[in-house]
């Protein structure tokens, strides 16, 4: 596992310990993190606070503009359609994902990233640490359950 898929897997960690899904982000560019993110939906009680979204604005903020050219993301978690579409729309280089939703089977991802309908096309790499970030996402759930019992 390099070193930003660590730091995603840590932001993860952190978004469970506060309730959250686990999964987090991170925003690379020249070889440096810009930005990070985890999921905040709880906290905020606003829908789209997921671990990308919060990425995405905060390396816009720090470049000082929408286009993150020459940006890399690494997430915990597959995206979701909105958060492909905002890393599709931010124009982010490549996205690299530890493991998959649970219910993706239908290409949904790759079909956004990748869509003729925009006019730029993101590279799809997967990550080391698939075992650790499925772990945490598993654990998290188990409590979850156990809680509502």
């Amino acid at each position: 596992m390099n070193k930003f898929e660590f730091e995603a897997l840590k932001l993860a960690e952190r978004a469970y310990k506060n309730g959250e899904i686990p999964v987090g982000a991170v925003i690379v560019k020249d070889g440096k993190i810009i930005a990070k993110g985890f999921n905040r939906r709880e906290k905020k009680q606003i829908a789209t606070k997921h671990a990308e979204i919060v990425a995405i604005e905060k390396a816009c903020k720090k470049l000082k503009s929408w286009r993150l050219d020459g940006c890399d993301i690494y997430v915990t978690l597959e995206p979701c359609p909105m958060c492909a579409g905002a890393i599709a729309n931010a124009r982010i280089t490549t996205l690299y994902f530890a493991t998959e939703e649970t219910t993706s089977t239908d290409g949904l991802l790759q079909s956004i990233l990748t869509s003729n309908r925009l006019n730029h096309h993101v590279n799809i790499k997967r990550c080391e640490g698939k075992n650790e970030a499925q772990k945490l996402l598993q654990n998290f759930f188990k409590e979850k359950r156990k809680k509502t019992k």
